[in-house]
């Protein structure tokens, strides 16, 4: 048996961009093959569950596990790579405060079921048949993972040792986390503290934005393709949102500098509970309207006609954030079977 250090990788409710990002490591991806043997990854080679619960526990010495827990597969696959790693790393947005698929903690199971299968436009279903968990055919009985009404982050199902966010994760904290684990097993370097969210600068992405900033006093807010925003200023003086001021640097400004607002997915500032509500926060302190002296009712309404002007304020504040945040989930009817509203 190979004494090189063992490496998995495997997704969870993804769009399958993590797995891509590996690949944007370019040549250093040699170096991964020299120094590690894969002991799991469904994506690239013909990997079984089963293979994987034959390992001994601890025998796979980093898994990175990209994806939110969206059903019961999710979780039993992170119980079982979280047993049988040494090191797990959350990658990714969707596994470390769920991303994209957490929004649909904005409402329920149900309504999500009756949305795909009953009311697609797209859809050709008059009998309304929706997933079932078990059918009885005359092979056996098929089964399917079950659908839970809540998506988690990786780590409010499993422990997890690191933590990598990004959507993706950008190729240089990829490599660089691959290196400081490679110098932890094979150098005995020292790993950093357990929970550490690596890749980032613990600045503002602001702060590695180039455009000029000055004081901000915003009388509207638009959409990306509403206006043609000048390259030298900030978005969001010139009202497009961009959550620079609420998210995590280290990915080096890639959205703002090519024109598009940030929009959060490197996480919340170091102390920050919760990144939406500190872009309301900043938000709320720039808007521009009304005068002195106006009476509050029309100055509410002044206010409330900028803040009309962001589209879907939750799935702007709350894009890569929902499961992580103080919301979590909206209280719709629904449980996931195990009471969970």
């Amino acid at each position: 048996m190979s004494s090189k250090p063992k490496l998995a990788m495997y997704w969870g409710a993804a769009c399958g961009g993590c797995e891509i990002s590996v690949l944007n490591i370019h040549e250093h991806i040699l170096k991964v093959d020299e120094i590690f043997d894969v002991a799991f990854f469904p994506c690239i080679a013909d990997f079984k569950v089963h293979h994987v619960e034959s390992y001994p526990d601890g025998y796979i010495d980093v898994c990175l596990w990209n994806g939110a827990i969206r059903n019961s597969e999710n979780e039993e696959m992170a119980h079982l790579l979280r047993k049988k790693s040494k090191v797990l790393v959350a990658y990714g947005s969707c596994a470390y405060e769920g991303c994209i698929p957490a929004l649909s903690n904005l409402t329920s199971k149900e309504a999500t079921f009756k949305t795909v299968y009953h009311d697609n436009p797209s859809l050709d279903n008059p009998e309304g048949i929706i997933p079932l968990t078990k059918v009885e055919v005359a092979e056996g009985v098929l089964t399917l993972p079950e659908f839970y009404h809540t998506v988690k982050s990786l780590d409010q199902v499993v422990d997890v040792d690191y933590y990598l966010p990004g959507c993706p994760p950008e190729p240089p904290q990829i490599w660089a986390v691959l290196q400081v684990v490679v110098a932890g097993l094979l150098e005995g370097a020292p790993l950093p503290p357990a929970g550490s969210i690596v890749g980032v600068t613990n600045k503002a992405v602001c702060e590695e934005c180039e455009r000029v900033k000055s004081e901000k006093c915003i009388e509207r807010f638009y959409r990306p393709y509403q206006i043609v925003p000048d390259p030298e200023q900030c978005l969001l003086e010139q009202g497009l949102i961009c959550m620079g001021l609420a998210t995590n640097g280290g990915c080096g400004a890639l959205c703002p500098k090519v024109g598009m607002g940030c929009r959060g997915c490197y996480g919340p500032l170091p102390g920050v509970e919760d990144q939406g509500a500190k872009m309301l926060s900043a938000v709320a302190s720039v808007i521009a309207a009304g005068e002195p002296g106006m009476e509050e009712a029309e100055l509410e309404k002044k206010i409330q006609a900028v803040v009309d002007t962001i589209a879907d304020p939750v799935g702007t504040f709350y894009r890569f954030s929902m499961a992580h945040s103080m919301l979590r989930r909206a209280k719709v009817s629904g449980s996931n079977g195990k009471g969970e509203a």
